[in-house]
C-alpha cells in the first residue's frame, strides 16, 4: 500500500513537533478521503466491466478507467513530494520518500501503458508495484520499531506485499477484475486514517 512515511511518535514528541504533525494530519486525512472516493469510482466502472460499457471491441479498458489507473499513483506521488517538503526542514528521513515517489512514477507510466492491453495486464504491473512498495513500507517500519507507532506501516506493508501477490496471479485466471484493486485501496486509505487520528492524539499528549 501507499507508503506510511514518518511515525505519530516520532513527529509529536515535542511541542516543537505539533506543526509537523499537524502537517501530516492533514496529509493523511486527505489521503484517505481520496482512496475512498477512488475506490468508489472504481467500483462503478469495474461493475460494468462484463457489459458493453467498460470495455472496447478490442478488449482495453476506456478512457475514463485508464485515467483512474494512473491517476492513483500520480496522487501518490504529489502525496510524497509533499511529504518530502515537510520532512527535508525538521531533518526526518526522506530515503523512503524518494523510493516511493520513483517507484509511484514508474507504476504510472506502466499503467498506461498496460491499460491498452486489459485487465490482467493491469493486474500485473499493479501487483508488482504493490509488492515493492510493501516491501519498502514494511522494511521502514521494522526500522523505526524502536520509535514506537509503528505497527500501522509494518502492517500495512505486510498486507501489501500479500496482496500484490494475489493480483498478479489473479491475472493469470479467468476471473481477473478490477474489482480488488478497490478493496485494496480503500483498505491503504484506512491505515492512512488511524495513523491520521492516532498523530491527533499524541499531538494533544505533546501539548499537554
Amino acid at each position: 500500500m501507499d507508503t506510511l512515511t514518518e511515525s505519530a511518535a516520532a513527529t509529536a514528541s515535542t511541542p516543537a513537533a505539533a506543526s509537523p504533525a499537524a502537517a501530516l494530519r492533514k496529509l493523511y486525512f486527505l489521503r484517505f478521503a481520496f482512496a475512498a472516493a477512488w475506490a468508489a469510482l472504481l467500483l462503478t466502472t469495474a461493475g460494468t466491466l462484463t457489459t458493453a460499457g467498460t470495455l472496447t471491441t478490442a478488449g482495453t479498458l476506456t478512457t475514463l478507467t485508464a485515467v483512474l489507473l494512473v491517476a492513483y499513483p500520480l496522487f501518490d506521488v504529489g502525496c510524497a513530494v509533499a511529504d518530502l517538503r515537510s520532512a527535508r526542514p525538521e531533518g526526518r528521513p526522506v530515503r523512503g520518500l524518494y523510493v516511493n515517489a520513483a517507484l509511484s512514477t514508474l507504476t504510472a507510466v506502466g499503467l498506461a501503458v498496460a491499460a491498452t492491453s486489459g485487465i490482467p495486464a493491469v493486474l500485473r504491473v499493479w501487483g508488482a508495484w504493490a509488492i515493492t512498495a510493501g516491501l519498502v513500507q514494511l522494511a521502514v517500519g521494522v526500522a523505526r520499531r524502536g520509535l514506537g507507532g509503528q505497527w500501522a506501516m509494518v502492517a500495512s506493508g505486510g498486507i501489501s506485499t500479500l496482496a500484490g501477490a494475489s493480483f498478479v496471479a489473479q491475472a493469470g485466471g479467468a476471473d481477473a477484475s478490477l474489482g480488488a484493486l478497490a478493496g485494496y485501496a480503500f483498505l491503504g486509505g484506512v491505515f492512512f486514517l488511524v495513523s491520521a487520528l492516532r498523530l491527533g492524539r499524541t499531538g494533544g499528549a505533546a501539548k499537554g
